[in-house]
């Protein structure tokens, strides 16, 4: 597994470093060289912020977890990674095609959480018009309808963007490539 480690803000040091590279290597020795790992550490007050986000294949997985110790927030961070997966076992063993990564990891992992019976679905389906508009016109347009996101045409390059609120109160940009 590539592990890629940045520190903003603070300094990532050599214990830290290795910690991280201990608690990731569980999932190195299911997933190997196909897996990157993006790890984040920053200051958030008077606490350490940790982001790990692992790419297998196509697919993503990411937590986030604050902490007055950047130890324990690394060790929350990993514990939340293993509960996505192992939440979504179900799904993903009745899609082992698109998962056939994880049959290893699978087959190590006690159901500690009980498999969920109904599986989510789509209950609302909605069609709108794309209008092309600039990014802030956007996030003006998100505001006022109260949306968490909103979609919308991009008048310069004119592909489908989306503007979005962020938990610190800013505002972020998808801008896909296709």
């Amino acid at each position: 597994m590539k592990i890629n480690i940045n520190g903003k803000g603070m300094k990532v040091g050599d214990q830290l470093q290795q910690r991280i590279e201990e608690k990731l290597g569980k999932f190195n020795r299911f997933f190997g060289d196909e897996a990157t790992a993006t790890v984040k550490v920053r200051p958030e007050k008077d606490q350490k912020c940790i982001e790990v986000t692992l790419k297998i294949h196509k697919h993503y997985y990411r937590a986030e977890c604050i902490a007055d110790d950047v130890f324990t927030a690394l060790d929350q961070t990993i514990d939340v990674l293993e509960g996505q997966i192992r939440k979504h076992k179900t799904k993903i063993e009745k899609k082992i095609h698109d998962y056939a990564y994880m049959k290893e990891y699978l087959k190590t992992q006690t159901d500690s959480v009980p498999d969920v019976e109904e599986e989510p679905r789509i209950i609302k389906r909605k069609s709108f018009e794309l209008d092309p508009m600039d990014a802030d016109e956007a996030v003006l347009q998100m505001e006022m309808l109260g949306h968490s996101f909103l979609l919308f045409l991009d008048a310069e390059t004119d592909k489908v963007c989306a503007v979005y609120k962020r938990k610190d109160g800013q505002y972020g940009l998808l801008e896909p490539e296709y």
